[in-house]
């Protein structure tokens, strides 16, 4: 038989887990073809069955001879010397595998059991902590794999907890003689340092404005105007309920409407149990720039409330103010908005108990009448958890770091933007 012929049934034996007969046709193969690098492989493997790390070594030395880019094999040479108690040579063979693939995950989990073993505990975890950074899901790796990897998430919380110990006991003496400034940003960098929390970056789909900063939640005090909108938090509850009422008596006069209109063909990714659906509605005031005159005249101090806000005026595009609706156990899924040079202020109305929203790495719980500002251009998501409907009012302000120069050239670029696609 040919050497090609001898390798298929050898696979084939192997398969079906005749690894005799799969050992015998491997031997015949090195005997047609002796630095056969697949067949001196499996031979090595099938010493390291027996028992023989020696001899196996042996045979993987020739294999990554006649293959040197294969990273597996100076992999299961670490093995060997493992098998045989010598750390030194694993440790080195596994340089050799991570030299020829630095993100060939296998032996950066192997590194780091053979720090754990020689008394490494804190490098074995920061190998651990790079390993799962690169790791496939759970169900794309071997079975054989799945246990180290519950050993590597297991070490890295582990060492997560005592370096954050240890931060506390380094830095006592500049916490207590600190000024009387927030802390909110270092407690996030700290976070983010121990692997707690990830740092999100602005993601607008359409118009990224450069420098200005990604700040998941906005301090309302940066805001004197909150006080005033939530101030006028029974008076907008009291026309939405009239709305609502209005909507019942009349099916036609309210016109709460799905708020994802994708249109057919469109890639709808994480909306499509919400595309035309009436989980996640919205009655607009405004919408995309222009006043709804008749929406606005069922709410008309709602509307003159909001008039008086910063809102952004981008003729085709903002402000956007509307009630927005989820229904009882509804998602929005994470997603980002347009552009940064807005931002978008949540005056909650009516809020049942298991409503959440999540900026980034932060997440709040949802009460009525406690207003907020977060930069949409970071990942968001919200959740109605509860057996009742959830109502927020949304609108549109302008980036506080822009300055109106900035502003008005920004409109101007939307606006060319907008017409050379309309031509």
């Amino acid at each position: 038989m040919q050497v090609q012929q001898l390798v298929a049934a050898a696979q084939q034996a192997m398969h079906g887990r005749n690894f005799e007969e799969a050992t015998r046709l491997w031997s015949q193969v090195l005997m047609l073809s002796p630095e056969h690098p697949q067949a001196l492989f499996q031979l090595g493997q099938q010493k390291m069955m027996e028992g023989n790390a020696q001899g196996a070594v042996a045979l993987f030395e020739r294999a990554a001879r006649s293959d040197p880019q294969a990273a597996a094999i100076p992999l299961n040479i670490a093995f060997a010397h493992r098998a045989q108690g010598s750390a030194a040579a694993e440790l080195q063979a596994l340089e050799r595998a991570l030299a020829i693939d630095p993100y060939y995950y296998p032996a950066l989990l192997a590194k780091a059991q053979a720090f754990e073993r020689i008394g490494k505990p804190r490098q074995a975890a920061r190998l651990y902590k790079d390993a799962l950074a690169i790791t496939p899901p759970d169900d794309q790796i071997p079975p054989s794999l799945r246990a180290t990897m519950e050993q590597a998430r297991k070490r890295v919380a582990e060492n997560a907890e005592g370096l954050a110990r240890h931060f506390e006991l380094a830095i006592a003496a500049q916490l207590r003689n600190r000024g009387s400034g927030p802390l909110d940003r270092f407690e996030r960098c700290k976070d983010a340092l121990l692997g707690r929390k990830k740092i999100y970056a602005q993601q607008p789909t359409m118009l990224h404005y450069p420098e200005l900063p990604a700040i998941q939640f906005y301090d309302n005090a940066d805001f004197p105007w909150m006080i005033e909108i939530e101030a006028a938090t029974g008076m907008i509850k009291t026309e939405l309920a009239a709305l609502l009422e209005s909507e019942r008596q009349t099916a036609d006069t309210a016109e709460f409407r799905p708020y994802v209109q994708h249109p057919a063909g469109a890639p709808l990714n994480q909306w499509e149990q919400l595309n035309f659906s009436p989980r996640w509605s919205a009655y607009f005031l405004w919408e995309d720039g222009e006043r709804n005159e008749a929406h606005c005249a069922h709410c008309p101090r709602t509307a003159e409330t909001v008039e008086a806000m910063p809102l952004a005026r981008i003729p085709g595009y903002a402000p956007a103010v509307f009630f927005s609706v989820l229904q009882p156990r509804t998602r929005i899924p994470p997603h980002t908005g347009v552009t940064n040079i807005r931002l978008i202020a949540h005056l909650p109305l009516v809020v049942p108990e298991a409503c959440g929203f999540r900026v980034g790495n932060d997440s709040r719980s949802v009460e009525a009448g406690k207003a907020w500002v977060f930069d949409d251009t970071i990942e968001h998501e919200a959740w109605n958890d509860s057996d009742s409907n959830r109502y927020i009012l949304i609108f549109d302000i302008w980036n506080p770091e822009l300055s109106e120069e900035e502003r008005e050239l920004a409109i101007a670029l939307l606006d060319a933007m907008r017409s050379y696609y309309s031509e």
